[in-house]
């Protein structure tokens, strides 16, 4: 194997450890840090830590400096998680639409002074419900939700319902409510910006699915018919 073709082996396997994502698509550049008063946690289940090529919670944690990312699927004992919750400094929720959730579009939230903290637990619908199960230090946290008209622009991914979001697609409707309800004080530009990477990861995915079908094509057009 020649010198430039282990270089492409190389960099197709090697892995960013930024935005988690194989060298050869790395998003790092894409993404335009949004400072924040409201500190962002994501609870990233197993599961999605491992889809390297699609997931959105990296690059969700890159985007925002105020923000912390932690794996797992019980987190009763994690430490800096028990930490912002003890905090009385803190007002902490997290985003789990129920019955009695608060609705961002339709109230603000009376932080009287604290930190808002909001918890994104960034898994599948079934995944979540099972980790806000276990992690019982998390059940008693009220609850945040919203109500949205927009789809989501995961081509490559058919979301469970048609109102269900990616969690970048998730924190940055956050944003937006926050920023109505003057919680937040985002320029236009960064909420135009915050997808980026999120559209590039997209655009990469559905050229590299019409490559492999292109030559998929060509394999099957010139293969040699048996005698």
């Amino acid at each position: 194997m020649g010198a430039s073709k282990r270089n492409e082996v190389n960099e197709a396997r090697g892995k960013c450890y930024h935005c988690y994502r194989p060298l050869s698509s790395c998003m790092c550049a894409h993404v335009k840090p949004v400072q924040t008063n409201t500190k962002f946690v994501i609870l990233m289940h197993p599961k999605e830590f491992q889809k390297v090529k699609n997931g959105t919670g990296h690059l969700t944690h890159l985007s925002l400096p105020n923000s912390a990312l932690y794996i797992g699927v019980d987190f009763r004992d994690n430490k800096q998680v028990n930490a912002l919750l003890e905090d009385e400094k803190n007002l902490c929720m997290v985003l789990y639409p129920d019955e009695k959730s608060h609705n961002l579009n339709k109230e603000n939230i009376p932080v009287e002074g604290r930190q808002l903290v909001i918890f994104i637990i960034d898994a599948t619908w079934s995944t979540a419900i099972k980790l806000l199960k276990v992690s019982t230090n998390l059940q008693a946290l009220p609850k945040l939700s919203f109500t949205h008209t927009k789809s989501s622009q995961f081509q490559i991914k058919e979301q469970p319902e048609e109102y269900c979001l990616s969690t970048i697609e998730s924190t940055l409707t956050i944003l937006e409510l926050l920023n109505k309800h003057h919680m937040e004080a985002i320029e236009k530009e960064s909420f135009e910006s915050f997808l980026d990477p999120f559209k590039a990861m997209i655009e990469y995915q559905i050229a590299c699915i019409s490559e492999s079908k292109s030559s998929h094509e060509n394999a099957v057009r010139f293969k040699r018919r048996a005698p």
